[in-house]
């Protein structure tokens, strides 16, 4: 790997170009950096065309779980972004492995997230309950593809009554995000909220019983981990736009990181914690001709 890496606080900002040249592997986030809810980011849809020309070995690290790898990447070549399946890592992916060294398989599962975010616990071998009803195990997958206020209102009386009747319980979440942007200026809550909002209720009920979500995807290591095992090499660089799950999930697991300015991220770097710096600062993905 090329030692002349750009520390954050030095000048100039860094570019997609010479980064291709100095990593074998490049690993990426979706929202944020190729995509936001109004379409593909500046860049992003010339950068894939080439990786996928070059034969460039790359990934996209997504904590989405609503969508299955299949319709994700179709959902990204309808935007012109011609990403292969087998090129996605999901957070929901993660629940197979999860399931299997648990020894969760064919246990109840309440779900919170859409109809693709059940099908990823039944592809671990989960079995899906209702809301409501007992469920030793509590995926959290999404934020949408339910009713909110009755879901959650049933999910937490649920975990109440196992609760207090002395019952085991296991409580997963995909998606650590706790924002994500549709579009300039405009952001909205993930499934991270959620469990964090749960977990302050259970902390207010039960103390110090150590109830807290398993948490899968960045900045977590099993997602790293994953993408790891598939390039057969830790010599990688992230790209993300978010310091607290991209960044700080790089450095954690020992990888070099690269901000992208282009979604949550902000330009200012006086604040910036120690443990969610980056090597490089991008303004865009753009600087790669088709």
């Amino acid at each position: 790997m090329n030692s002349e890496k750009r520390v954050v606080g030095e000048p100039g900002l860094s570019n997609i170009g010479t980064l291709m040249e100095q990593y074998p592997v490049l690993l990426f986030d979706a929202y944020g950096v190729l995509v936001d809810k109004a379409g593909p980011l500046a860049g992003a849809c010339e950068l894939i065309s080439h990786l996928n020309t070059t034969g460039k070995t790359y990934f996209v690290l997504t904590n989405s779980a609503s969508r299955l790898p299949g319709n994700m990447a179709s959902g990204l070549q309808e935007m012109g972004l011609e990403v292969p399946a087998e090129r996605l890592i999901t957070s929901g992916m993660l629940l197979e492995p999860y399931f299997e060294a648990q020894a969760l398989t064919g246990k109840a599962c309440a779900v919170l997230g859409t109809n693709e975010s059940v099908e990823y616990v039944k592809l671990a071998g989960g079995m899906p309950v209702p809301a409501g009803e007992d469920a030793e195990v509590i995926v959290i997958a999404d934020q949408a593809g339910f009713p909110f206020v009755e879901t959650i209102d049933a999910v937490l009386s649920a975990l109440f009554r196992r609760l207090d009747a002395g019952h085991s319980l296991h409580l997963v979440l995909c998606n650590p995000d706790l924002v994500y942007p549709f579009s300039p200026g405009r952001y909205g809550i993930t499934a991270g909220s959620l469990a964090a909002m749960l977990e302050a209720v259970l902390r207010e009920r039960y103390h110090d019983r150590g109830l807290d979500f398993v948490r899968l995807g960045k900045p977590y290591s099993p997602i790293f981990e994953e993408a790891s095992r598939r390039a057969g090499t830790r010599d990688m660089v992230m790209f993300g736009d978010q310091l607290a799950t991209d960044i700080l999930g790089a450095r954690r697991f020992g990888i070099d990181s690269a901000l992208v300015l282009s979604g949550l991220a902000q330009e200012s770097t006086a604040d910036w914690p120690e443990d969610m710096t980056p090597n490089y600062v991008l303004e865009s993905l753009a600087g790669i001709e088709e």
